[in-house]
């Protein structure tokens, strides 16, 4: 089960679900207000695990393995407080524990950075190349930059703003001891939004991580190197998860 960012969409994961797509059963998800998932009437990051779980209902999902990248890895932190040992597994791609106090300087300075445009006029659509550019690393893929240009451009306004706002006042950093399942912590060594040496910090504290660090990737890996991407979660689902449980 595939969770996008906030500026992904489900289709981002295209090459993810291509390659796992024959062994497991792979699914990816458009956040609430993303593609055809309808907004809810409040967002944060608890409200948002409370609709991962009830897409999880819904599909008949059975100890599910959750790929969570940037605030999808926050709802896949949120949603492991409440069902703490119903996944397979996890994995926590460039994310964070922690968002930090809402009225902090770096977060406010963040927020502004990203939803002034906005407050100018700007639209998803205008502002979509810059955004990503900013989040790569080192000789990212072009089909992967076109289609993380095209799903940043198509996430509606409202959602962007919502999801934003959504990460102020975020901190499960006291619950990482208390993650039981198998977790893969993957991070990019180029990524200036969740730095590699924060993740590490944050993998040493889940008693069952294993951190990999993606050298020369930004915050996008998946899409920058998809084919590095895949092989290092393969390589995590193969060493700690059973075969009966990941199959369909």
């Amino acid at each position: 089960m595939f969770l996008h960012g906030i500026g992904g969409a489900a289709r981002g994961w295209r090459d993810q679900l291509a390659f796992f797509g024959e062994r497991y059963h792979a699914v990816a998800w458009d956040m609430p207000g993303y593609g055809r998932s309808a907004p809810l009437a409040k967002v944060n990051i608890a409200t948002l695990a409370d609709a991962l779980q009830d897409f999880l209902t819904a599909i008949g999902a059975v100890r599910p393995i959750l790929v969570g990248h940037s605030i999808g890895g926050m709802i896949v932190q949120q949603w492991l407080v409440k069902y703490p040992e119903a996944a397979a597994a996890v994995v926590l791609a460039q994310t964070s524990p922690a968002f930090g106090k809402p009225d902090g300087d770096w977060q406010t300075s963040f927020i502004d950075a990203r939803l002034g445009p906005l407050d100018r006029g700007e639209t998803m659509q205008a502002l979509a190349p810059m955004l990503v550019k900013e989040l790569v690393g080192d000789d990212p893929d072009p089909r992967g930059m076109e289609m993380a240009r095209e799903c940043m451009a198509s996430v509606p306004e409202a959602s962007y703003r919502a999801m934003m706002l959504a990460l102020l006042g975020f901190d499960r950093r006291e619950a990482l001891k208390d993650i039981k399942v198998p977790t893969l912590v993957l991070s990019g060594s180029k990524d200036k939004n969740a730095p590699a040496p924060m993740m590490a910090k944050m993998a040493s504290y889940i008693p069952a991580a294993t951190y990999v660090e993606l050298e020369g990737a930004g915050h996008l890996v998946n899409l920058e190197r998809p084919k590095i991407f895949n092989a290092a979660l393969d390589r995590f689902l193969n060493t700690n998860v059973a075969a009966t449980e990941v199959t369909s």
